[in-house]
């Protein structure tokens, strides 16, 4: 059949008031549940598009319960969900396999909440994240969390969840931004001095990511989770000063010229010091471009935003961290960024042999 394409949210939205929630309440009775589509995949960011459609996407979402009520009913619900949901929901299978090659299935998934945001965190969010914790989770998964759509919530627990996950502490914030400025300050003056010696590939390398960096500084400073890269120009697109930005870091990465790159990225530099300032975190800095020492290099000196952050963080133990930052702002591999791999990043931490 002909089907207009529908966002995934609320095609899952949609499935669930007509379809799944009324198998829920003759099933689970008086047992409390909840309900929402949060976690991987394009639609729980609402950046889904047709393209998506051609693998694992359709009709889903999860289905929550205590711990006590999923190991002694989980199964049982899985299989009535399996023996009664409908073949296709406004056109679209409710049963597809993921990954190519898999059995096909619904994606009703039942699980333990508790046990979900473990999985996803590497720890229990009852009464809070630790600090540690909120240092080795990747922005991605905490997009992921905060994302998407609750469609019930009759555990009471789902909610103050992700309102706990929504942004970091303020501690961390500051902590997390001072690292972001660290990691513009260590290369700025790099596309000069790449190109000074005929490295103009080199130069072009150092300024794409000194790009990639200011927008992820951006939605930093605004209060977002900066998704992994397939997302990250998307993301930064919705930002209020992405309109201003966008020129200057589009320029940097068209310019031929380690001079034409420097023009570019100059402009972008003080917007993004103006940005800091207008949050009110430190005391005013001077949102210039200067000369790198006595080199030709126009750069910020974005250490100056580094150290002003983190003379103002309160917590001792964060203050005295070196200034390196979150396990994605020293991490760059999907797989350790991505998705709810707690397992592997603990791994990862602890390193070979632990």
């Amino acid at each position: 059949m002909t089907r207009s394409f529908l966002p995934g949210l609320e095609l899952s939205r949609l499935f669930h008031a007509e379809v799944v929630a009324p198998i829920l309440e003759k099933v689970l009775d008086e047992v409390p549940y909840s309900v929402a589509l949060i976690g991987w995949g394009s639609e729980v960011q609402g950046y889904d598009t047709v393209r998506s459609t051609d693998h694992a996407w359709g009709p889903r979402m999860q289905v929550f319960l205590g711990s006590e009520d999923f190991h002694a009913r989980g199964a049982e619900l899985d299989a009535v969900l399996d023996r009664e949901l409908p073949a296709e929901f406004r056109g679209y299978p409710v049963r597809f396999a993921f990954p190519s090659g898999a059995p096909a299935r619904h994606w009703v998934h039942v699980m333990d909440l508790r046990g979900f945001f473990i999985e996803q965190l590497g720890a229990d969010p009852e009464g809070g994240l630790p600090t540690s914790a909120w240092l080795t989770v990747p922005t991605q998964v905490l997009r992921e969390l905060t994302g998407g759509a609750v469609f019930h919530d009759g555990l009471g627990l789902l909610e103050p969840y992700r309102d706990h996950l929504a942004w970091f502490p303020d501690h961390v914030w500051r902590y997390v931004l001072a690292c972001q400025w660290m990691r513009l300050s260590q290369e700025e003056p790099f596309v000069g001095r790449c190109g000074e010696v005929g490295d103009d590939l080199g130069s072009a390398v150092v300024a794409a990511r000194q790009v990639r960096d200011l927008m992820k500084l951006c939605l930093l400073m605004n209060r977002a989770y900066p998704p992994y890269s397939k997302w990250l120009g998307t993301a930064f697109a919705a930002l209020p000063c992405a309109p201003a930005l966008t020129p200057h870091l589009a320029g940097a990465l068209a310019a031929r010229s380690w001079q034409e790159r420097e023009q570019h990225l100059s402009p972008a530099y003080e917007i993004a010091a103006e940005m800091h300032n207008d949050l009110r975190l430190t005391e005013p800095l001077e949102p210039t471009v200067r000369c790198f020492h006595d080199r030709p290099f126009l750069v910020l000196d974005a250490h100056r935003f580094t150290d002003a952050l983190v003379a103002t963080i309160s917590d001792p133990a964060i203050r005295a961290l070196p200034p390196v930052g979150a396990i994605d702002q020293y991490v760059d591999n999907t797989d350790v960024t991505d998705r709810g791999h707690a397992d592997l990043r603990r791994r990862y931490i602890a390193g070979p042999g632990l």
